[in-house]
């Protein structure tokens, strides 16, 4: 039984040409920004995928189909639909088997990308161990994800508001390569600096596609996280964003916001105490993310072509 996959258009073509295809995930438009500035920020990302010489392919559950790549009154729908549920691995094969509509996380869009035969994944940050997680046990399912499916995941490191140093050893633990791209230090999402060295470094999209199609000559499962660091002048600087991190953090102990809630909660308020300037550092980054995606997935390509696995 294969997959129900719909694939768009723009996407059908790039499968038939060969052309390069970066798949894009859905929660950030259904979970992440209210609307219409979903609907912007959506399409201004899947601009840049093309401008950068690639074409995107936005990855969503849509009445009981996996949809590769949403045509624009698809994307414009899914921007101003509710009770859309937000889809990882355990819950992924639920919504399509009910007919529901679902946006998908990092972990989903990763399986999707790898079903649809997509190298290449951008997204704004991953997921990873969350403060406290030696009690709470809290560490998304995007890590894992990272050491199974064969798909090169380009984000603005993991989200600031995560351990990062457990975020960092899990990987670790899991054999997934940890890439930086043209510094030696892990970036923090907003920031460019976390006070922590990165595993590898790479300077250039060629680097990081040859890393990504000798993984696969070796048989070694899973992918590649690619941390491209926000541009600097869009960041909001280490010593900013931190105390702001630390406050929301106290903020959320102290009303007992948990389990699903505190992400939320932490960027609304994170939102608030930057005087709004998360939200656009947010988007910059993402649209950095596309640009550079792109560039891997091209080079993916022609480097398939050069050396035939």
């Amino acid at each position: 039984m294969t997959a129900p996959l719909a694939f768009s258009a723009e996407v059908t073509r790039a499968r038939q040409t060969g052309a390069p295809i970066v798949a894009l995930e859905s929660t950030i438009i259904t979970h992440g920004m209210p609307f219409p500035q979903n609907l912007e920020t959506a399409r201004r990302v899947e601009a840049e995928v093309r401008a950068a010489g690639a074409v995107p392919a936005t990855i969503a559950a849509i009445a009981g189909r996996l949809h590769i790549g949403l045509e624009p009154a698809e994307l414009e729908g899914f921007a101003s639909a509710t009770g859309v549920m937000k889809l990882s691995r355990a819950d992924l094969a639920a919504c399509l088997a009910s007919g529901r509509t679902g946006a998908t996380t990092v972990a989903a869009t990763m399986i999707a990308a790898h079903l649809a035969g997509i190298a290449v994944f951008a997204t704004g940050g991953i997921g990873g161990v969350h403060r406290g997680a030696e009690t709470s046990f809290d560490v998304s399912a995007d890590l894992h994800e990272l050491a199974r499916t064969p798909v090169t995941v380009v984000a603005a490191g993991a989200k600031a508001i995560l351990d990062l140093p457990k975020t960092l050893e899990v990987l670790e633990t899991l054999g997934v390569p940890v890439i930086a791209v043209g510094q030696d230090e892990f970036p923090a999402f907003w920031s460019r600096s976390s006070g922590l060295p990165a595993p590898l470094r790479m300077d250039r999209p060629e680097e990081i596609a040859r890393a990504h199609l000798m993984r696969a000559r070796l048989g070694i499962g899973g992918g590649q996280l690619v941390a491209n660091p926000i541009p600097a002048e869009d960041e909001i600087p280490r010593e900013r964003i931190v105390p702001a991190i630390e406050a929301a953090l106290a903020e959320a102990a102290a009303r007992g916001i948990a389990a699903k809630e505190v992400t939320p909660f932490l960027l609304s308020r994170i939102f608030e105490l930057t005087d709004g300037r998360s939200l656009p550092a947010n988007i910059a980054l993402v649209l950095n993310n596309a640009r550079m995606a792109a560039r891997i997935a091209a080079a993916i390509v022609t480097e398939r072509a050069a050396t035939p696995l």
